[in-house]
């Protein structure tokens, strides 16, 4: 039970620590829109999107208004793509990523996600397509975002997908290079994907949902470190404790304005996402919550374990708020977006080793990561399949987003603006991997995935 200073500590999350409402994603089905006919398809998907979304912007307007809460984005997710594209060529399939542009501005919403494919076992000809699609589509449209799902801990890891996809991050870099690559912040490669996850650029609706769908994405990192600063000097018992009890304050407020959202456009009310997803602006970010606890410097030793513990207690207090949470939810922590990893970054404290290390215990992977220019695509596949080995072994969601920023090097700035703020070229090791990747195949599936 809350009390009259319980009321009062969150509304002054709202208007002093950024407590926000991240984003309202709608998820639509697109799987009954497939027929052989390419102009049909595309027609079908224009028609369903704008059908179902057409009072997404204005419902997510009038919520903010009543509740005062922040909602910052308004977005679609369609089931994968991937899975319309069997008797398209790339030409087809970047005609469709199109349509789902030109559907995306009209509704005024800030991203469609589902330009996807589910590979982690093996490749259909549609997911072919896609892939291959992917650099062209992306470099054509503003508002689409792509995701591959390259592994899971049932198949294992498809090592030609991983190959490919360090072709295809090195390829949409280099066709946005005019735009600081700004293409490959809008592709993310995971392992383990969720299927109900609002936060781009992995959304997309999965095949066991239903035909329309309201998630919503809270935030709040900036609450959590004020909350932590406010309690002083305690043990990290207390410090969790104080964390769980703000991820419940702030997942009650995501699930008020889910579920009036999936009142006023009268379709079912999926999750909440709990997942603290950091900005560019000063104090809303997870680098400053790690710092909060005591560490010198976001990236020094023990920034693992103060991250593992701010993910559990984040979710520990989440599940108690809501009983419909999903998606990531958990801690993100992208450099671009998050003013206290760059500050991290740029002064030598946090390494992409490091990085990776942190991602064993947080809710995506590396994420919004600038590397240099003329990062090698074998090195680049390197990377992704460290990082999504992780997810698998570990039974959780990894993912990779990196920016091969064109004509960068390392310490150079690469700025993409908004919420996507700008990221310092971070150092890679260019020793190469490029025998291991080229052996293909799959790395078979963890001994525990045979557990019921």
């Amino acid at each position: 039970m809350f009390d009259s200073k319980d009321i009062i500590e969150t509304i002054s999350m709202i208007r002093e620590e950024r407590l926000d409402i991240r984003t309202i994603t709608m998820g639509i089905s697109l799987y009954d829109c497939q027929c052989d006919d390419a102009e049909r398809l595309r027609t079908r998907i224009y028609d369903r999107i704008m059908s179902r979304a057409r009072d997404l912007v204005k419902t997510g307007e009038e919520i903010e208004k009543k509740y005062g809460v922040p909602i910052i984005n308004k977005r679609v997710s369609v089931t994968p793509v991937a899975l319309m594209a069997g008797g398209l060529d790339v030409d087809g399939a970047v005609k469709l990523a199109r349509t789902l542009d030109r559907a995306a501005h009209e509704l005024g919403i800030n991203f469609i996600g589902g330009y996807s494919a589910l590979v982690q076992k093996g490749f259909t000809n549609g997911s072919r397509t896609l892939i291959s699609s992917i650099p062209q589509a992306l470099a054509e449209t503003e508002r689409v975002c792509s995701s591959v799902n390259v592994a899971s801990t049932k198949a294992g890891i498809n090592m030609d997908a991983v190959a490919e996809m360090g072709r295809v991050v090195r390829e949409t870099a280099e066709l946005t290079r005019d735009r600081q690559s700004i293409g490959c912040a809008k592709l993310v490669i995971f392992a383990n994907v969720p299927e109900d996850n609002p936060f781009m650029a992995g959304a997309f609706h999965g095949i066991g949902e239903p035909e329309t769908v309201i998630n919503v994405g809270v935030s709040g990192p900036g609450v959590v470190a004020s909350a932590i600063r406010r309690k002083g000097a305690c043990d990290l018992t207390e410090v969790a404790e104080t964390i769980k009890r703000t991820a419940f304050k702030i997942t009650r407020v995501g699930q008020l304005v889910a579920r009036e959202a999936s009142e006023r456009l009268g379709v079912p009310f999926g999750i909440v996402d709990l997942s603290l997803a950091p900005t560019p602006a000063v104090g809303d970010s997870v680098a400053y919550i790690l710092e909060s606890m005591g560490l010198e410097k976001c990236g020094c030793h023990g920034t693992t374990a103060a991250l593992a513990m701010l993910n559990d207690a984040v979710k520990k207090g989440g599940v108690m708020a809501s009983s419909h949470v999903g998606g990531l939810s958990g801690a993100f922590i992208p450099v671009s977006e998050d003013a206290g990893m760059i500050e991290a970054v740029r002064c030598g404290a946090l390494s992409l080793e490091k990085l990776e290390a942190m991602t064993a215990v947080c809710s995506v992977g590396l994420d919004m990561i600038a590397i240099p220019g003329d990062t090698p695509a074998e090195v680049i596949s390197g990377i992704i399949a460290d990082e999504i080995a992780i997810g698998v072994v570990n039974t959780k969601t990894t993912a990779v987003r990196l920016i091969p920023a064109a004509g960068c090097k390392v310490g150079d700035t690469v700025s993409f603006g908004g919420l996507l703020g700008e990221a310092p070229v971070i150092a890679v090791n260019t020793h190469s991997p490029a025998e291991f990747i080229g052996r293909g195949g799959r790395i078979p599936a963890p001994i525990h995935s045979l557990k019921n």
